[in-house]
């Protein structure tokens, strides 16, 4: 079965994949309105799948339940982003289903894939060797580290927020230098934690990966009929795609804020885990909670402000 099912993943996922370029090619619908989702999920699990039949690491395949968990936490934290783009006016949506429940499945469905995609991409080029013997001089104790880079992480958020034309691209990287310090302080994984045994490995395939998943990201959103456009204060002309050629510099450290987002989500969820069960079961209800009210609130938020164009 170890064996069967992902190579039966595999076959399926390259159908889909051409099929939908096939699709969209003639003009056919679903694949014009929803090429996005249907190359994106085919690419995921056929990274997941090959990994799983070379014999490399697969969360699809070996921790299905944490994969699994990782697609609502991909969603609310692309929403993050969202929501700070009220303020920012960095990017567009046009030629959306006009029917609101198909638009918001379109929505979940595109969100869920940022986290799989980074980090499968990851995994795929780890099991390739890539950077297999990078190293950095050791940092003895990075806990005075903390601090700093927590007070740099508030600076990148709170000025794009008061003066978005100049100081957007700063919320590329506010959550990593927020979210770092406490991740590293409590013991989970970090890049802090890495620098300290001198291994420069992990950070340089989120880097790759990012550029990689952003080159796609916008190849594959610049085909779609439903999708996004930039207005980039002043290198909003020099485009690659629908992306300003500079802002592809982006990419790299939002892969960053994917890791630590999602690093951090785990390190709550393995505190939580030692907690008493009924108390547990009202932290993860209230959670869950406040995280669908969020999610739903920025999504009549992207709706009202984002959205541009309907079909």
């Amino acid at each position: 079965m170890r064996q069967r099912l992902p190579l039966w993943v595999l076959g399926s996922s390259i159908l889909i994949f051409f099929g939908a370029g096939v699709g969209l090619s003639l003009g056919l619908e679903p694949f014009t309105t929803w090429y996005y989702c249907f190359v994106w999920w085919p690419y995921i699990f056929a990274v997941e799948s090959l990994l799983a039949l070379r014999g490399g690491e697969s969360d699809l395949y070996d921790a299905p339940r944490d994969w699994l968990l990782l697609l609502p936490v991909s969603v609310t934290l692309w929403l993050f982003f969202e929501l700070l783009n009220f303020r920012l006016g960095n990017w567009q949506y046009v030629n959306l289903p006009a029917h609101a429940a198909e638009r918001w499945a379109g929505y979940v469905l595109s969100y869920a894939t940022v986290l799989p995609a980074l980090f499968a991409t990851s995994r795929l080029l780890d099991f390739f060797g890539l950077f297999r013997s990078a190293g950095i001089a050791p940092l003895k104790d990075a806990r005075p580290l903390h601090l700093p880079l927590a007070f740099t992480g508030a600076v990148f958020l709170i000025l794009p927020m008061a003066m978005p034309r100049f100081f957007f691209p700063l919320v590329w990287g506010a959550v990593f230098l927020l979210l770092e310090p406490w991740v590293h302080g409590n013991g989970g994984r970090s890049l802090l934690g890495d620098w300290e045994r001198g291994d420069a490995r992990r950070l340089l395939l989120l880097l790759l990966s990012g550029l990689i998943c952003g080159g796609l990201w916008e190849v594959w959103n610049f085909q779609a009929g439903a999708k996004w456009v930039y207005h980039v204060p002043f290198v909003g002309d020099w485009k690659l795609f629908e992306m300003p050629v500079l802002g592809f510099l982006g990419f790299p450290p939002f892969a960053l804020e994917c890791y630590v987002g999602a690093n951090a989500f785990l390190l709550l969820r393995e505190r939580v885990a030692q907690w008493e069960a009924s108390r547990r079961r009202m932290f993860w209800f209230a959670v869950t909670a406040a995280a669908v009210v969020f999610d739903a609130l920025v999504l009549a938020g992207v709706d009202r402000f984002t959205v541009v164009s309907f079909q």
